[in-house]
């Protein structure tokens, strides 16, 4: 539903009101006339060709005020965005000011209470490294440089997932900027109906300015990566499969298949080559881990970096890209992993299956993701053992029609073992409402409603 008549360009009058926005805010705004224009409108996934009808880099709450106001008044929308990592979904962004978030950086480690403050611009770096120094963990992300904000209000999916649950789950208050313009402080006394919305109802209901969150007395987890030949991706996988069954809740595992391309920056045992992996954190001591870990260094790694690694260093162990790059992607869930699935899925991206993927990978859930604590949010828990991402590089686009359809190779070899839930942090195309929320959208609605009449706020992926 959009209530707001769409523009492909601002007209004299839109242009002079927002050039009075530019001139009150303290961070900045940028047009397509700008010499900076393509900085602003970039998005993390250079893929994503945004071209908003302006672009407003926050820097301050106050600036997500007047900017949420300006564009109610103008008949514009406002879609917050920190870095762009899942902004293909949000689609044509003509009638649309970009509200960034990118430059609100701050983090307060509280080490008494065991919490963090944090702006909504901030970075998964920005927040474990501060914590770690007084032996604290946060429940981030696999990567460095992807926002705190919209992890956290898709769910959250760390290497400590199985032991604590999803990530939305320890967010304790929430600042929002809400379509009146109103800036709110809301946690499970105030606004209770939106704070449950909020957790797990993406970026529908406001414009996040700060979040706090639960830390947790863990300082280091054994934690790396057994790397072995490609075509050993079934006997390994098939291995893996029977392991996970029996690992405690503390273990939290990747299944992978890698295909690296020739880059220079890459080390030279990764640069050019292909192998099946193997990915665990693990809390427990090193000789308590290695007894866990031993049936699968059994099966002969060429390569085993596991060690005690800092919780400050864990988001290294995923190898996610450190910055922007072109890239096309996207993910479901698995009810169960069956011989024939794991058969499946290496058939579709293993040796020989001509797959695109640089990555195609089974993450190991359950466990606590799989429980809903009391008090939590909208998505509070995966009915689903697994979850699947396939993705590669798109610096052509001849390499994304590949890789594109190579996502949808591994994603009809699984179609057997599909769980009906849709993490939508996985999700990267445009989704129905109910593949994510399901019986849950009705009550979304009714508060984005109350919230939001007029449809002002824009996610990428929308309620309405």
């Amino acid at each position: 539903m959009n209530t707001l008549a769409p523009t492909t360009a601002l007209d004299s009058t839109l242009a002079d009101a927002v050039l009075e926005l530019r001139d009150a805010l303290d961070g900045s705004l940028h047009l397509s006339t700008d010499a900076d224009w393509d900085a602003a409108r970039t998005a993390w996934n250079l893929t994503v060709d945004q071209r908003p009808a302006a672009v407003v880099i926050a820097g301050s709450a106050r600036d997500v005020v007047l900017t949420v106001n300006a564009a109610r008044e103008l008949g514009l929308r406002v879609a917050p965005q920190s870095t762009g990592h899942n902004a293909a979904p949000l689609g044509d962004l003509a009638d649309t000011i970009l509200l960034r978030t990118s430059s609100l950086r701050g983090v307060t480690i509280v080490p008494e209470a065991g919490t963090a403050s944090c702006e909504s611009g901030a970075l998964w770096a920005d927040v474990t490294a501060p914590a770690a120094a007084f032996g604290l963990a946060a429940l981030a992300g696999s990567s460095a440089d992807v926002g705190i904000a919209g992890y956290l209000l898709g769910g959250g999916v760390s290497w400590l997932a199985r032991s604590h649950g999803l990530a939305v789950n320890h967010v304790t208050a929430i600042e929002i900027v809400t379509a009146d313009g109103l800036l709110r402080r809301i946690d499970a006394d105030h606004e209770p109906e939106l704070f449950w919305a909020v957790r797990g109802g993406s970026g529908n209901f406001g414009i996040v300015t700060a979040i706090e969150m639960r830390l947790y007395p863990i300082s280091e987890v054994y934690a790396g990566t057994l790397f072995f030949p490609l075509a050993e991706a079934g006997r390994v996988l098939q291995a893996w499969r029977e392991w996970v069954v029996d690992v405690p809740e503390q273990v939290t595992s990747v299944g992978r298949i890698l295909q690296f391309p020739p880059l220079p920056e890459l080390p030279d045992f990764l640069r050019g080559q292909s192998y099946v992996v193997i990915e665990a954190a693990l809390q427990a001591p090193p000789v308590d881990a290695d007894a866990v870990l031993a049936p699968l260094r059994d099966l002969g790694p060429v390569i085993d970096t596991f060690h005690p690694t800092p919780m400050s260093e864990l988001d290294q162990l995923h190898m996610d890209p450190q910055g922007p790059v072109p890239g096309v992607g996207d993910g479901f869930a698995l009810s169960a992993l069956t011989t024939e699935a794991v058969e499946a899925f290496v058939a579709a991206a293993g040796a020989g299956s001509g797959s695109a993927l640089l990555s195609a990978e089974i993450r190991h859930v359950g466990g606590a993701t799989g429980r809903a604590p009391l008090g939590a949010g909208v998505v509070s828990h995966f009915d689903a053992e697994f979850l699947v991402f396939g993705a590669g590089m798109a610096a052509t686009p001849a390499m994304g029609t590949a890789v594109a359809a190579s996502v949808e190779r591994l994603a009809a070899a699984l179609a057997p073992w599909r769980a009906e839930v849709l993490y939508q942090n996985f999700a990267e195309g445009t989704q129905e409402p109910g593949a994510i929320w399901g019986a849950d959208l009705d009550r979304l609605r009714a508060i984005k409603v109350v919230y939001d009449p007029n449809n002002t706020i824009r996610s990428n992926h929308p309620v309405l």
